[in-house]
């Protein structure tokens, strides 16, 4: 089983790599982007037998403890088969 934990700047903090690449494309030709926002995508392989719920209770602590900045950041987190 996997889990994938995608990690996003809150909406309302400045995110200047997401205002880098919508700049850049703009630049390209592609007029209809407005706005980027840059994130990180954690996937994890978890042991086999693995209780779902409990993954996921897990996943939410490892985001709160060190993956994400809960001040700064916003986390999604997502079993994958």
């Amino acid at each position: 089983m996997k889990a994938r934990i995608t990690i996003t700047l809150r909406k309302g903090i400045l995110d200047p790599q997401g205002q880098a690449i919508a700049h850049a494309l703009q630049g390209l030709g592609f007029a209809g982007v407005q706005d980027a926002r840059q994130g990180k995508v954690i996937e994890l392989t978890l042991a086999d037998g693995t209780n779902a719920a409990e993954a996921k209770t897990q996943l939410e602590k490892m985001c709160q403890q060190l993956l994400a900045n809960p001040v700064m950041e916003d986390y999604s987190v997502e079993m994958v088969a």
